[in-house]
């Protein structure tokens, strides 16, 4: 178990760069039961072979594309991620020096298109499971993907896409209403792509194995450490060499090594089709958990039973269907859901089917939903933690260009490319944690992971509000210096290296935060909800994405007066951005008096302790190898 635990925070601490500009990807039900098979059965190989001939009997009748398949798919993934993350380092910048924005402007943009951008791949994933495939959705999306990289190539190029560049006399026109236009046409574009590709890419990629065999469970488990390798390798290069040809080079040529890259992945992925494996649409969970809420609402009027004896006459309680998850007993907690799963004359058909989906839930269904409704609270707490993390794309960039960014006489650093002090401090910091501080806190506290999941993200909380008071401190002082000895650009003398405790902290919050919060909802949800668990972290960031854009408009429509410029003004050194940043640190304070308030309420699903038994009283572990044909 202990084992099986490190390796998924080594897991974990990968997913923490996919944050830095999007979310976790959401896997499907079935290829998430295939990768994560259950650690704390003693009969695990057992368990996949049940499963596996569950999931081979619905995939084409041909031997896996394996290895040989691979690098169609993750060339696919691989260059779309670097066409997006390549864009979104260094799309603030773009804004602001090509577009002529102001920085409220362009944070409103940015924080818009990645709240949309970390929300759509929701509905991707429902279309893909509910009725398309995967295959289907990846070739859609990819296609989407590439018009957006090729609308927003043109953009730079065109002169009639982009605004003129300033006068001599530093006056600047900003952007037209078709030039918006446009640029939205592409953010729709590449979110449009996002939305099919992510959610879709590491399912697929699991498909491609047969679990049946140990050489298809061995190549999962590698397919998982390239899939992570290559994340980190575009990282790099989209934060370093992509970042810096656009600054430094040409906008043009830096979108349009992307575009020709996406081009390539297509072409590769349609190549790649004919030895992949594709496993027809299954459903989506999604639709259970509306199924139980509009089964309890049709029989709110019965009366519930004193007690929740788990019988036939009154619970609809059927064998679950060749799937390897805990059978979950009926519970007393939000009680109302129960109706939902009480059977009336007429609910359930002579074979024992049900006749009216939204009319009659299972217990399963309905306590899946109440593992849901548990985890909210929790989970509200995360977008205030992630609206700190958010002002990196933005403010943080307005920061880096008003600041001394050379390295030596000739070298600058590109703004864009700052966020990778935050990567260097999780790449430092994480194995430190993981072999040497947790195994001497498991020694002490004696809970598996060193401390609780909880403790983890309340940690990271406190780690995000230290860090907007240390970026309100450090934006005085570089307020103060460019006032006093700025030159006419408004660069302040001092270095952007400043920035980096600022960053250094962002990095240690998302190092708990992020990973803890990745950790406790698939720890808590039922193995059939990883797609849910992984959704709850996607809208965690869309939510962060819309609060800012709501704080940044509200505060740079009242906080200006009596000739005064707001916090927010176009010009950085006019405004009062340290304001904003001891807002939201706040805001921060008030959050983490709510987490204190709700985390202590929370019972565990997982178990927490060494000491503990590994199955809880309340769960059982039910193997159907029947296949409902």
């Amino acid at each position: 178990m202990e084992s099986h635990d490190k390796n998924k925070l080594i897991t974990s601490s990968w997913l923490v760069c996919c944050t830095k500009c999007f979310p976790f990807p959401i896997s499907s039900t079935s290829s998430s039961k295939l990768a994560s098979p259950s650690a704390n059965n003693e009969n695990d190989e057992e368990k996949q072979d049940h499963l596996s001939s569950s999931i081979s009997s619905k995939t084409a009748q041909r031997k896996p594309g394996g290895w040989k398949a691979m690098p169609f798919v993750l060339g696919n993934e691989t260059f779309e991620r670097l066409a997006n993350i390549g864009l979104l380092a260094n799309f603030t910048v773009f804004l602001i020096t090509k577009f002529h924005m102001d920085q409220v402007s362009a944070s409103n943009i940015i924080n818009i298109w990645s709240g949309a951008t970390s929300f759509l791949p929701l509905v991707g994933a429902y279309i893909s499971d509910a009725y398309v495939g995967r295959f289907v959705t990846i070739a859609f999306a990819s296609f989407s993907a590439l018009l957006g990289m090729v609308t927003l190539t043109l953009i730079p190029w065109l002169p009639q896409l982009h605004p003129p560049p300033c006068s001599a006399q530093n006056e600047c026109k900003g952007p037209t209403t078709s030039q918006i236009g446009v640029l939205a046409l592409a953010l729709s574009f590449l979110s449009i792509g996002a939305a099919g590709i992510r959610p879709c890419s590491i399912p697929f990629g699991v498909d491609q194995f047969d679990p049946r065999t140990e050489e298809g469970r061995k190549g999962i488990n590698s397919f998982f450490n390239w899939y992570y390798t290559t994340f980190t390798l575009v990282l790099i290069i989209a934060l370093t060499l992509v970042v810096y040809i656009q600054s430094n080079v040409s906008w043009v040529l830096g979108y349009g090594i992307p575009t020709i890259l996406m081009v390539i992945a297509i072409v590769l992925f349609f190549i790649g089709s004919k030895m992949f494996v594709h496993v027809k649409p299954e459903g989506s969970i999604f639709s259970g958990i509306a199924e139980g809420f509009v089964g309890a609402y049709r029989k709110r009027k019965l009366k519930l039973p004193e007690n929740n004896r788990e019988s036939d006459e009154i619970y609809y309680d059927p064998p679950l269907k060749a799937a390897i998850v805990r059978k979950l007993s009926l519970t007393n907690q939000f009680r109302f859901l129960n109706k939902a799963a009480m059977i009336r004359e007429g609910d359930v058909n002579p074979d024992g089917s049900r006749s009216n989906r939204w009319n009659l839930c299972s217990i399963q269904q309905i306590e899946e939903v109440k593992c849901l409704l548990r985890i909210i609270p929790v989970w509200a707490s995360g977008i205030i933690c992630f609206l700190a993390m958010a002002q990196q794309g933005t403010f943080t960039l307005s920061q880096a260009l008003k600041m001394d960014r050379h390295l030596g006489p000739k070298f600058q650093i590109p703004p864009g490319s700052v966020s990778v002090i935050s990567l260097i401090a999780l790449g430092i910091w994480l194995p430190l944690y993981d072999r040497i501080i947790v195994p001497s806190l498991r020694k002490i506290t004696k809970i598996v992971g060193g401390i609780t999941l909880l403790q983890r993200i309340g940690i990271g909380i406190v780690f995000s509000i230290l860090s907007m008071v240390v970026a309100g401190l450090i934006e005085r002082m570089r307020r103060a210096s460019a006032i006093r000895h700025g030159g006419p650009d408004g660069v302040a003398p001092i270095s952007v290296m400043w920035l980096a405790p600022q960053l250094i902290l962002m990095g240690f919050s998302e190092a708990f935060n992020i990973i803890g919060q990745i950790e406790f909802y698939n720890k808590e949800f039922p193995e059939n909800m990883s797609s849910v668990a992984n959704s709850l972290f996607s809208i965690t960031m869309a939510g962060a994405n819309y609060l800012s854009t709501f704080l940044v408009n509200v505060i740079h429509n009242t906080t200006g007066s009596h000739g005064r410029p707001d916090w927010l003004t176009k010009d950085i050194n006019a405004g009062r951005v340290e304001y904003f940043y001891f807002l939201i640190a706040g805001l921060g304070v008030l959050n983490f008096m709510y987490f204190l308030y709700v985390a202590p309420k929370y019972r565990y699903k997982s178990r927490v302790r060494i000491d503990e038994d590994e199955e809880k009283p309340d769960f059982s572990i039910q193997l159907n190898a029947a296949v409902k044909e």
